[in-house]
């Protein structure tokens, strides 16, 4: 199970709160208004964050499930900690980049404190930011290393935020990536230095592809949103065949859009694949899925919001 917490990435219209290391609001041009502005953490805050994440791997291992990934990319809440972009702070939480860290080397001390010695504890990190004056590939280094003395089974390399979405292949700092494997090259840098097994992720959907990541000396490759497009995919590889498991990018004007449409997309294989209907999966329109994820969104955050009445 992938615990997470989304920190300023989370909606306006949701309510609530929008923690954050410090109170800087995304940047998403026209549409930065659509996200919360986020208040900065106080101490008891971020000892709650960490007991949350522990308690919240517990229950995942009562449940069934034999690990957890710690999210720390994609601009969620812990990567909001490593990037001097998003955190300001002038306490033991922010400054150096051990500072910086230091969230999620705690969370990953409570949790594996909550859990029994063979459940398995992964972490999702940014191998960069891919924002200029954001969390570099040379913080990334440091953070495995600092991992390195850690019990982690596992680290998912990846890269971005929804401000700089690269784990869709797109950057705002200038930096092209191949549009297969684009994040390999930084993958195999810190796996050089890593002491546990090393995945990456980031458009793999071809069998050439994935046999050029293991060969690289990274342990797994990720392929989960080809996966949703073809969900037996490897077992077609095995059987010699190639199907065509990612659609085309989405070359919008709106690069923002884009990206909500792109996600949409892969949400609604996901909801049809959970319905065992995957007849219509590569037939969906994008502008249509778009609009009703977006629909689907609105009534969840209309029960979201009376169940925050009801708590209160």
């Amino acid at each position: 199970m992938q615990i997470n917490h989304p920190g300023r990435q989370v909606m306006a219209n949701m309510g609530g709160n929008a923690w954050a290391p410090s109170a800087v609001a995304l940047d998403m041009g026209k549409h930065s208004k659509l996200f919360a502005q986020p208040v900065e953490m106080n101490t008891v805050q971020i000892e709650e964050v960490i007991n949350r994440f522990a308690a919240t791997a517990h229950a995942a291992e009562r449940a069934g499930f034999n690990g957890v990934q710690i999210h720390a990319a994609h601009g969620y809440l812990i990567s909001q900690f490593l990037s001097p972009l998003t955190n300001r702070r002038r306490d033991n939480w922010g400054g150096s980049l051990a500072n910086r860290a230091r969230l999620l080397l705690e969370v990953v001390r409570a949790v594996r404190a909550r859990v029994s010695p063979g459940f398995s504890v992964a972490i999702k990190l940014n191998s960069a930011d891919f924002q200029r004056g954001g969390f570099s590939e040379d913080d990334a280094r440091q953070v495995v290393l600092l991992l390195n003395e850690l019990p982690v089974d596992l680290i998912e390399l990846s890269g971005g935020s929804y401000e700089s979405p690269a784990m869709q292949g797109r950057t705002i700092d200038g930096r092209t990536l191949a549009r297969e494997a684009y994040l390999l090259e930084f993958a195999k840098d810190l796996a050089a230095v890593a002491r546990m097994p090393v995945m990456t992720t980031g458009g793999i959907a071809r069998k050439a592809v994935a046999e050029q990541v293991l060969a690289s000396g990274i342990a797994v490759a990720g392929i989960a949103t080809a996966l949703a497009d073809v969900p037996d995919l490897q077992l077609q590889w095995r059987a010699g065949r190639e199907p065509a498991a990612l659609p085309p990018p989405l070359e919008w004007k709106d690069k923002t859009m884009a990206s909500v449409a792109s996600m949409a997309l892969v949400k609604r294989r996901m909801r049809a694949l959970g319905n065992g209907d995957t007849a219509q999966a590569r037939r969906y329109s994008p502008l249509l899925t778009m609009i009703i994820g977006q629909f689907r969104m609105a009534l969840l955050t209309r029960r979201y919001r009376a169940w925050l009445t009801a708590s209160a």
